[in-house]
């Protein structure tokens, strides 16, 4: 689980310039205010969980460990969630990123 998915290697690999776009438009709104890198990547982990996203999840929770972040932050983000969107949606959140963690030991 700590790698990318098959499904989007086959993405990028089937639709190359398409797989370009989007990582452009990644950056360009990563680019495009004054947060950190680390900051940015726990508010896109948080948006996964709300969304109830495990893929998403799973590739941000991989990214927010590349920029640093610690595995008591994405926590965090899993427990902040709680009072929103509820106990069985944050511990699913919470179960995705301990996926990630449990597999970079």
């Amino acid at each position: 689980m700590s790698q990318i998915p098959k499904r989007f290697q086959k993405f990028t690999e089937d639709y190359p310039n398409v797989a370009k776009a989007y990582e452009q438009l990644g950056d360009a709104v990563h680019q495009s205010g004054p947060l950190d890198e680390k900051t940015r990547a726990l508010i896109k982990l948080a948006i996964s969980t709300g969304a109830r996203l495990e893929g998403a999840v799973h590739s941000h929770a991989r990214k927010a460990l590349k920029v640093g972040c610690t595995v008591e932050e994405m926590r965090q983000v899993a427990l902040l969630s709680l009072p929103t969107i509820g106990l069985p949606s944050m511990m699913a959140a919470l179960s995705w990123i301990d996926d990630i963690i449990e597999n970079k030991k």
